[in-house]
């Protein structure tokens, strides 16, 4: 005799996909019958009387692939679903590297939490203000006029205005005898140095500009080696102010001094050459490009000679344009004139060494004699000197 089936009504937490509530049925066993279904299985797991909400189960890391529990499973798939949620009890869920990080803890992550400011950081987001501040108050330092040179300004316009001109030497002795009680000498020394060290000046310097007084009237030519030295300086600074390659400017520049200067290249040389490596190799590719240079007028002009022709002629013969001959062969006549001159004076000179420096032999050998009678009469002069008390 079996004992009739008994009716539970129990309502299984509503599933995420919003099933209806599910009538669990608990019978006896069946003799010669198995239990096919498991659902009775489902039923004594939720372990709850009158309909109560049967606690959430553990989710795994990755919120998917975990029924709750108290779930009615189909019989058709208790088997697999329960060794699937055992494999996603300890799987961890692949998550793309690309994917969004949650910013909450819904689904096992932690919400990370925002960083606070420290006062490293604040020292660093300050220091580029304080940065560019000291840069602004350093570049007005240096726009600044020094009171002395405002004063010039307005004393000499034509030399201390808008254009520079080389000062003579001995300024600063003129200035403070007409303004000696008016600058004090420090003042008036740092004044100078700071407007003779200028970009401006240092250009009209290396321009080949004459020296001129404070009335703006020329008086001396500049020495070649403080043309030669602001042709430096300035190529200096303005080399360091770009990335472009200033070379081939510095040695036209030197090559336009040397040929104004009148002295030739090796007198030239000798007065510029100075310790700086550097200095000394733009000055020697200067003198080995006018040495191509004078090789190649020196060339055309012996051509020339031999070819008994005019100048017309000569440049139709080759080619060439009759002005630039011209003009080439003037320069070469010019050179090789210039040349003997310089080979005059040398030799000149030499010359004049040599007679000066045997001259000074001779007065150094030459041996005064004083005559013996002179020496007897002084003698004697000795021997009857009254005695002394």
């Amino acid at each position: 005799m079996t004992d009739a089936p008994q009716i539970t009504e129990q309502h299984a937490p509503q599933a995420e996909t919003s099933l209806p509530p599910v009538t669990t049925i608990t019978s006896a066993p069946v003799d010669g019958a198995e239990n096919t279904e498991g659902a009775g299985e489902a039923g004594t797991e939720a372990g709850t009387e009158g309909g109560a909400r049967a606690p959430r189960a553990r989710r795994s890391r990755g919120g998917r692939g975990k029924r709750r529990s108290g779930q009615a499973t189909p019989a058709g798939e208790t088997a697999e679903s329960e060794e699937n949620a055992a494999q996603a009890e300890g799987a961890q869920v692949a998550v793309p590297a690309d994917a969004p990080r949650q910013q909450n803890g819904r689904n096992g992550q932690q919400q990370r939490k925002p960083q606070q400011a420290t006062a490293g950081d604040a020292r660093q987001a300050r220091e580029p203000r304080e940065g560019r501040a000291n840069g602004q108050g350093q570049q007005a330092a240096r726009n600044k006029v020094h009171p002395v040179l405002e004063r010039l300004f307005t004393l000499y316009p034509k030399m201390f205005g808008a254009r520079f001109l080389p000062l003579k030497l001995g300024v600063y002795q003129d200035l403070l005898e007409r303004h000696g009680d008016e600058f004090k000498t420090e003042d008036l020394k740092l004044a100078l140095g700071l407007h003779a060290r200028s970009t401006r000046y240092l250009d009209a310097v290396a321009a080949g500009h004459q020296r001129h007084n404070l009335e703006a009237e020329p008086v001396e030519p500049v020495a070649p080696e403080h043309v030669h030295h602001a042709i430096l300086e300035t190529f200096r600074r303005r080399q360091a102010r770009t990335k472009d390659d200033l070379g081939e400017q510095l040695r036209e520049r030197i090559i336009a001094a040397i040929e104004s200067s009148g002295i030739g290249r090796e007198a030239y040389a000798e007065r510029v050459r100075a310790r700086d490596p550097h200095s000394n190799a733009a000055l020697d590719d200067a003198l080995a490009e006018l040495g191509r240079q004078a090789a190649k007028r020196e060339a055309l002009l012996r051509a020339f000679e031999a070819s008994g022709k005019s100048e017309a002629e000569f440049a139709d013969m080759y080619g060439m344009d009759p002005k630039e001959v011209t003009r080439t062969l003037q320069r070469a006549r010019k050179d090789k004139k210039a040349e003997a001159e310089a080979a005059a004076a040398k030799a000149a000179e030499a010359a004049k060494a040599e007679a000066e420096t045997e001259t000074q032999t001779e007065a150094e050998a030459a041996v005064i004699e004083v005559p013996e009678a002179v020496a007897g009469e002084e003698t004697q002069a000795e021997s009857h000197e009254p005695p002394t008390a």
